[in-house]
């Protein structure tokens, strides 16, 4: 409670001085608790309560993986407002579609390389259906099989199931059986019905994303978990997104990571609407930590806020900020992120760590310890990788 005593001790607000002596007693704030901190949390206070919750479940440790994205195409039968990336059917001439040949020799010149996982999302493709990533996956288990393989939006499942006319516990576990072993956090967007139907009406409804999730879960397949922040919606839409999350890790416990996902206007139906600032940005993270007491880790995904944003949310309660990736991911350059050619060397990601004064710890998908970089010394081979 040493950090939070002079908050305690303070003449703020009573009401945001009773959350902090709720998050200084490990107890979960309400709803309109978290929809206060958002009216009238400042900057500093936000980050000292979510500092103080970061530092009590991971000290000073921050985590990063060794990992690569594929993106097997940007077609994508869905027409969502704020996307920058993906191109209709009828735009096809303006996308890319690999063929499996293309993705295995990606997937190959990793070979030698200290790689963890490998990450697979895209667009919506009615061509690439549910057998077509089953078989992908196996072949790709077959050349790497310690490799963890991330894959598919509920969004996509979603439509592969569908498509293949099963059950979303049967499409699930087809792709386990071939060698999926997690899935990652996106096409959650924003929870609320109405605006979703605003900003994304003909992909799969809330229900639908947290029952594919729930179900993985139940298959034994962990997740990620993401929020699109900082387009339309208001500040009670954003908690109760979360809300609808905090329950289902009571229920599962299944998720790894919360990732708070900045909208960026860049080239995409929803140009007109203002990015929100980087102090905003941090406010998020800061809520999203105290109110997110059963997820053990949030992510700040540095290719979309950029290295330094995501280096000072290190202060805000983050403790994870993604991986080493390389410039095949487009889904935030191609909206004008701050990193146009997202690429780091684990050289470089353990020096941005170390520059805010934290302690780097290479994972891998799971959050078990892969290499713990507090003093390590760097070879000129461990430079380039």
């Amino acid at each position: 409670m040493n950090s939070l005593n002079p908050i305690l001790t303070s003449s703020i607000d009573p009401a945001l001085k009773a959350i902090a002596l709720k998050v200084a007693q490990q107890e979960r704030i309400t709803f309109d608790e978290g929809l206060f901190l958002y009216q009238h949390g400042e900057l500093g206070f936000l980050g000292t309560l979510a500092n103080h919750v970061r530092e009590r479940l991971h000290g000073d440790k921050v985590f990063f993986n060794r990992n690569f994205h594929v993106e097997p195409t940007n077609i994508c039968l869905f027409d969502c407002k704020f996307c920058s990336y993906s191109r209709l059917l009828k735009q096809k001439d303006e996308g890319w579609e690999m063929t499996e040949e293309q993705i295995l020799d990606k997937v190959r010149s990793y070979d030698g390389k200290p790689i963890t996982e490998v990450h697979i999302v895209g667009g919506v493709h009615p061509k690439m259906g549910l057998h077509y990533f089953a078989s992908l996956i196996r072949k790709i288990k077959e050349l790497r099989p310690e490799i963890h393989v991330k894959a598919f939006t509920a969004v996509e499942l979603d439509y592969m199931c569908r498509k293949a006319k099963v059950s979303y516990e049967e499409g699930l576990r087809i792709l386990k059986e071939h060698g999926q072993d997690s899935l990652p956090g996106g096409g959650a967007e924003i929870f609320d019905e109405q605006l979703r139907n605003e900003i994304c009406a003909d992909k799969c409804s809330s229900e639908e994303w947290l029952e594919m999730h729930r179900t993985a879960h139940r298959l034994g397949m962990p997740s990620n978990a993401t929020m699109l922040y900082g387009h339309i919606e208001q500040f009670a839409h954003r908690v109760d997104h979360m809300e609808r999350l905090r329950k289902l890790q009571d229920e599962t416990g299944g998720f790894n990571t919360f990732i708070p996902l900045k909208f960026r206007n860049g080239d995409n139906q929803m140009s007109h609407v203002p990015e929100v600032s980087t102090i905003e940005d941090l406010r998020n993270y800061a809520v999203a930590r105290i109110y997110m007491d059963n997820f053990a880790h949030i992510k700040a995904y540095w290719p979309m806020i950029g290295r330094h944003t995501a280096q000072m949310s290190l202060a805000f309660g983050v403790d994870d900020i993604d991986g080493t990736i390389d410039d095949s991911t487009k889904i935030y350059s191609m909206a004008g992120s701050e990193e146009q050619s997202p690429a780091l060397t684990t050289q470089q990601l353990v020096q941005l760590i170390k520059d805010a004064g934290r302690h780097p710890i290479e994972r891998d998908t799971l959050y078990n310890t892969v290499t713990d970089y507090a003093e390590y010394n760097f070879s000129t081979d461990d430079v380039m990788a």
